[in-house]
């Protein structure tokens, strides 16, 4: 994070307190050889201790500061929003992964088990989710019910102490690599969409579970279709009551929209890789910084980034007070997408012939393609800008709702594509 306001004496505590857990929990010298400016020395220190981003989240999962915000008896800080900016603020300037292996396990999962789980549950699964041992994917969209989430027709049926579980979901980001699924499913087809659904921890291990990677046009495979046949879910495996899932679902995608707000879903991000301060790597990939288009360019995106950062710090602060996110979640999400893609379409323009042919060991060049491919993703992962935009005209400007010819009816009597 580039903008600081001065610490208080609270907060230059709690930086101390941070600096000096990290010196005891990372390799001899790694430290040292950044704040010595030896890029050398930092390579050095990282291969010597064996440094992985997989060991990383099992070492700051066992700390409370993780995941800070979350109450202190699940693993948390229970700190106040400013917390969570030192900490990231800090892992940035020792080049330390700034988001978890387990994205939505730590993002999606653990908020809303925290807000919905019975006691068992929280105990079960939120230290694990913490420290990577289990990664979590998120069962919710499907073909034909991706915006209109509420219309999806998996189901799930009562069998004595277990749920009997069929259907297709979609776009389920790392499921092939995930332990558990955040499954959204529907458990009464004769009341109106929203009521009937069912919200379930899903073992991905279990028999009925097939997963298929979708080769994306960046040539990597982060999502997938996950098809769901006779599926046997533990009844004990579902949070909040039956036919309040629609409730749960909100909290996970509310705490989606506030997560992928911040960040550019990308292979090396989502697997936790060590990467190096986003804008400084940015302006390494603009050729010539003293041409006065270029430099304005480059004026606007800082200003960009700093609105998106503080808008950021406003929707943590509102939900360290208690508040649910809400649709300044949405906000900076639609602001975020649209944000990274003028970013990595102006650094693929301004390489000119760069930008779209290189030699095979020119590896920026290879980089700032993919980025420049990922990005149209941004637009939709999370909930489309489309959709969000509709909730930002209702919520924000108290613009009528969109008509629903569906309202009141029971989903069985509803047409589906």
């Amino acid at each position: 994070m580039r903008w600081e306001i001065e610490d208080t004496p609270e907060q230059a505590a709690f930086r101390a307190d941070f600096r000096a857990w990290l010196a005891g929990a990372l390799p001899a010298g790694w430290m040292e050889a950044l704040e010595a400016g030896e890029d050398a020395g930092f390579e050095r220190a990282k291969a010597e201790g064996g440094f992985n981003p997989f060991s990383w989240q099992a070492t700051i999962g066992a700390s409370p500061y993780a995941a800070p915000l979350w109450p202190a008896e699940y693993g948390g800080l229970g700190g106040e929003s400013w917390t969570a900016q030192v900490i990231r603020a800090e892992l940035q300037r020792y080049r330390l992964p700034t988001i978890s292996i387990n994205l939505l396990g730590v993002g999606l999962a653990g908020p809303t088990l925290i807000e919905h789980g019975s006691e068992a549950q929280k105990e079960r699964y939120l230290r694990k989710i913490l420290t990577g041992e289990e990664i979590w994917c998120q069962l919710f969209s499907e073909p034909g019910s991706g915006s209109d989430l509420a219309s999806l027709s998996t189901r799930a049926v009562r069998d004595g102490d277990e749920w009997v579980v069929s259907g297709q979901k979609v776009w389920t980001t790392i499921a092939q690599f995930a332990t558990f699924g955040m499954l959204l499913a529907r458990t009464d087809p004769d009341v109106p969409k929203h009521e009937g659904l069912s919200y379930f921890v899903l073992d991905m291990r279990s028999p009925g579970v097939e997963v298929r990677p979708l080769m994306q046009m960046t040539g990597s495979s982060e999502f997938n279709e996950v098809f769901l046949t006779d599926v046997r879910v533990p009844h004990a495996n579902l949070v909040g009551a039956v036919g309040d899932g629609w409730r749960c679902a909100r909290t996970t995608l509310m705490n989606e929209r506030t997560t992928l707000a911040g960040v550019s879903i990308d292979p090396v991000s989502i697997m936790g890789g060590v990467r190096r301060d986003p804008w400084a790597s940015f302006l390494e990939a603009v050729p010539d910084r003293t041409d006065p288009r270029v430099r304005q360019r480059l004026a606007q995106f800082y200003i960009e980034s700093e609105v998106k950062e503080i808008t950021g710090f406003r929707a943590a602060s509102a939900r360290r007070q208690g508040a649910q996110p809400g649709p300044e979640g949405a906000v900076n999400k639609v602001f975020n997408a649209e944000y990274n893609k003028r970013r990595s379409a102006f650094a693929v323009d301004v390489n000119g012939p760069a930008g779209v042919a290189w030699l095979p060991d020119d590896t920026a060049a290879a980089a700032r393609a993919q980025t420049f491919l990922r990005a149209r993703a941004n637009t939709i992962e999370g909930g489309t800008s489309e959709v969000l935009r509709n909730q930002m005209a209702e919520r924000i400007l108290g613009l009528p709702r969109d008509a629903e010819v569906d309202r009141g009816r029971a989903w069985a009597e509803t047409s589906r594509n």
